[in-house]
């Protein structure tokens, strides 16, 4: 019986016709009436598939052979594509990326919302579609993950990586060559890190044996053209750090703040750890429309931060204010909303769980002169109580980006209760923003949606909803 499965499994479908684009990314097929999820296939391939996992409802396959490529498909413009897990897109063009975008929120309001829906707003596209991001986090490994062609070639490799973890494997790292997901100096202080490690015998990480030296290194670049460089080691040795430090200063004069952890937990996770800086200041700044955002090396700030710019207008826009609202913005972050939209209203009020984010935002309204602003930290569905509603009064209108969980159904609850005028929903997980849409349809209609693309190259998509009070 084990085996007629085992067979079922891994089984090979010929000539399969792909469908669709769906959720995460994968793309659809269906044979003999069972739904098939492929990935790294876009609609119109005709291709073998090979059965790697079987359930009631659904096939998940892999393709092994390509009979017709889809009239969709580009030529993939980075060396690492298909094997790092970062740009899982690249394979088609981003007109097409941004119709299947703008598609799966659609179809995510409409299956899960089941709500009356408004002609959408077309999707924003992103003005960059490579280096875009304003910060990258690379890891250290000294057992580098090595591709079908390095094994079956039969060569000897340095397995020593500076690069990206493989997708599901959290011990195997992708050496990068040129990464396009950054602007440079990004790849450059990649690179010098990496040869200077080598060059001085530093030994790179063994996550299973939990021994060497280097570790992490984190890039981030801001709008202003400041650049923060963090590298993370396993050991406190402090001639080495003090050597390798001043060889990243005189390199790259351009770096506003170096820093370093010393790290020997079992994770590469630091926001319990001290980070010293060695030299610049400990933080960078990010600039809206004159207002400044502080980044230290534990903030949270959206990655693409010229298209962030364009998701906070819109929300803005749909927020309608004219200078006298109370607003309450809450999963505030690093309160960059509501310092953003601070100037537009009467008073800010934001909510945020995370305590060193919150002081981020009283520091980015303290830093721009922005005195209508409250932040308070703490779990969302204990603070947005009455008795904080008693003190500051009913919002007119309610901003909220929670993470891609959604809002707890608590937060919902309140939020019908307190009944603000417009509640301007920004998500970056279109499916569990349609479940909440569907839980406020009670006292809410659906007026505007509005798609933006953050992530080019990726399956992932922003979406912001106006809500308007029946």
């Amino acid at each position: 019986m084990r085996n007629k499965s085992k067979k079922k499994k891994f089984e090979i479908l010929e000539g399969v016709k792909i469908e669709d684009m769906v959720a995460e990314g994968k793309c659809l097929a269906r044979h003999d009436n069972m739904v098939i999820f492929v990935a790294g296939v876009a609609p119109g391939d005709v291709v073998d598939l090979r059965i790697t996992r079987k359930k009631k409802s659904f096939l998940e396959a892999e393709p092994v052979h390509f009979h017709e490529l889809s009239e969709l498909r580009v030529q993939p413009f980075c060396e690492h594509f298909g094997t790092c897990g970062g740009c899982k897109w690249q394979h088609i063009g981003y007109d097409t990326q941004l119709y299947f975008k703008q598609k799966q929120v659609k179809d995510n309001l409409e299956r899960i919302g089941k709500v009356p829906l408004p002609e959408f707003d077309p999707i924003l596209g992103s003005g960059k579609t490579r280096y875009y991001r304003n910060k990258l986090e690379y890891t250290f490994s000294n057992t580098s993950w090595l591709t079908k062609e390095q094994i079956q070639s039969g060569q000897e490799f340095d397995r020593d990586a500076l690069g990206f973890h493989i997708p599901g494997r959290f011990d195997k790292i992708l050496d990068i060559k040129h990464c396009y997901l950054q602007p440079d100096p990004s790849n450059a202080i990649r690179l010098e890190v990496r040869k200077y490690a080598k060059e001085h015998s530093l030994p790179f990480f063994d996550i299973v044996k939990q021994e060497g030296y280097m570790r992490n290194l984190i890039i981030r670049t801001a709008n202003t053209g400041e650049l923060m460089v963090i590298v993370q080691v396993y050991e406190d040795r402090p001639e080495e750090m003090q050597a390798l430090m001043e060889h990243l200063a005189a390199t790259f004069p351009e770096i506003t703040s170096l820093q370093y952890v010393v790290n020997a937990k079992g994770n590469e996770t630091f926001h319990d750890l001290e980070v010293v800086c060695y030299k610049g200041l400990p933080y960078i700044h990010e600039e809206m429309e004159g207002v400044r955002f502080r980044v230290g090396p534990k903030s949270f700030y959206q990655t693409n931060a010229d298209q962030a710019y364009e998701l906070y207008k819109k929300t803005r826009e749909l927020a309608n204010l004219t200078g006298d609202e109370l607003v309450y913005d809450l999963y505030t972050g690093a309160g960059t909303i509501a310092n953003f939209v601070a100037k537009q209203c009467r008073e800010v009020i934001g909510i945020e769980y995370v305590p060193s984010a919150i002081e981020d935002a009283k520091i980015n309204s303290q830093i721009n002169n922005i005195t209508n602003t409250t932040f308070y930290a703490g779990d969302m569905k204990d603070i947005l109580s009455d008795e904080l509603i008693a003190r500051h009064g009913r919002p007119d209108v309610v901003i909220t980006d929670p993470p891609r969980a959604g809002m707890h159904e608590d937060v919902v609850q309140k939020l019908l209760q307190v009944h603000p005028n417009r509640i301007v929903y920004v998500s970056c997980n279109p499916a569990t923003q349609a479940r909440d849409v569907e839980w406020l349809s009670e006292k809410y209609d659906v007026t505007r949606v509005q798609p933006v693309d953050m992530f080019p190259q990726t399956h992932h998509v922003e979406n912001i909803v106006l809500l308007t009070a029946k």
